[in-house]
């Protein structure tokens, strides 16, 4: 394979993926916002790719007029290939001439500009090892961006498109997610119907109030427990500290049956108050095990700084242990609002009065045959942009949470 190493191989093999990778991105973002199908044809593309990985090659190595001459006589083949075959982005029936226009502009920018950058540095004959790498590294590490990005997007794109269309629009063409603007307040039919017809407002405030209990409850177990097992010392310290996490060993539909009866016994289902009992056992080893860690990353010495000013051990904590400790608490209050946001199991098993129900139950309700499809979506949406629009904002003191702990000293 030391033939790979040669910056006239690595260059143009790079390009080619690259491009196939960027065609279909394009294909698949032009055909779900416009509604029109474009498909990328894989031979041109290669062939289109792998000219453009040459031509993009740094200088070394070559003269300038090398550099043109192989890049025009490249040219006239990748020309040639597309005249004899076909471009690398093909139309569907009925396609618009402007959206193949729009898919051709967002392929030749998403792969010119990154494979530029991805080969830079690269020299066109032999290749170091590690010359070799840092190119392959920066090809895979765009695919990851790109992978992530679109396996997230995609989802969430079409839970929205969804959720503005008519049920007319819907039965003529499921699979277009595109929008008529010229409907106006009219896409928002569905969210209006929600809360005038499916009583969702009730869900939204029913979900965030079980949430913050969750929360509370949750740290007023987890903090002092976590400072115990961090700071204090005795008979079975150690065992405890490695079993916090041996609940989840056990999953949650093992439980169901044992939880519904006797939640069913002691008069505890269908009740919110039995809710923001058995949330916070499902919250408490998590919150404990991330506390503890950070707890630990804690010197030592200004709490004992703390002891010999004449502070009891319950004031260091509340003085100096959780002033120190914010980011993590931060941390976990925001991990364990969007468990307990999420929750659905639990939920859907002792809930069964509408008036009482969580927002995550509240939209399975929508799952029918008798709803529209582009409520269930408007449902989905509803219970999902808060929560990520909380983690979105706050995601700096979470990563400064979870990681505060992690080196100590």
């Amino acid at each position: 394979m030391k033939w790979l190493r040669y910056g006239f191989v690595t260059g143009p093999l790079i390009g080619a993926l690259w491009a196939v990778i960027m065609a279909t991105v394009a294909a698949v973002a032009v055909s779900f916002f416009t509604g029109f199908a474009v498909a990328p044809v894989i031979v041109p593309t290669l062939v289109f790719g792998a000219w453009l990985g040459f031509v993009w090659l740094p200088d070394s190595g070559r003269t300038r007029a090398s550099r043109i001459l192989w890049g025009v006589v490249l040219a006239g083949v990748v020309l040639a290939v597309f005249w004899l075959i076909s471009p690398a982005l093909r139309a569907g029936a009925g396609t618009k001439t402007g959206a193949l226009i729009f898919a051709w502009v967002l392929f030749a920018a998403t792969t010119a500009w990154p494979l530029e950058r991805i080969l830079r540095g690269l020299r066109f004959g032999a290749l170091s090892r590690h010359e070799f790498e840092e190119a392959v590294i920066r090809f895979l590490t765009g695919f990851g961006y790109i992978f992530f990005t679109v396996i997230v997007i995609i989802p969430f794109y079409v839970m929205v498109m969804t959720s503005l269309k008519s049920q007319q629009e819907l039965l003529q063409n499921p699979l277009d997610f595109a929008i008529d603007l010229s409907r106006g307040a009219e896409l928002l039919r569905s969210y209006f119907e929600l809360f005038s017809d499916f009583n969702f407002g009730s869900y939204l405030w029913t979900s965030f109030y079980v949430s913050v209990l969750t929360v509370l409850l949750t740290l007023l177990f987890s903090v002092p427990g976590a400072y115990a097992v961090a700071r204090l010392r005795f008979r079975g310290r150690a065992a405890f500290s490695r079993s916090i996490l041996l609940i989840y060993m056990v999953p949650m539909i093992v439980l169901a049956l044992p939880i519904y009866i006797a939640f069913s016994m002691t008069g505890l289902r269908n009740s919110i108050f039995g809710i923001v009992m058995i949330y916070p056992v499902t919250t408490i080893p998590v919150a404990l095990y991330m506390l503890q860690g950070y707890f630990r990353g804690l010197p030592a010495e200004v709490e004992e700084a703390g002891l010999m000013d004449g502070l009891n051990r319950l004031q260091v904590i509340l003085r100096i242990t959780l002033p120190l400790g914010l980011p993590a608490i931060a941390s976990v209050s925001l991990y364990v609002f969007m468990i307990a946001w999420n929750e659905f199991l639990l939920a859907f098993m002792l809930l069964d009065d509408p008036s009482k129900f969580t927002l995550t139950r509240g939209v399975a309700m929508l799952n029918s045959s008798e709803i529209p499809r582009q409520h269930l979506m408007a449902g989905a949406v509803i219970a999902t942009v808060p929560v990520m629009a909380l983690f979105l904002g706050l995601e700096r003191f979470m990563t400064r949470g979870l990681t505060a702990g992690s080196v100590k000293g």
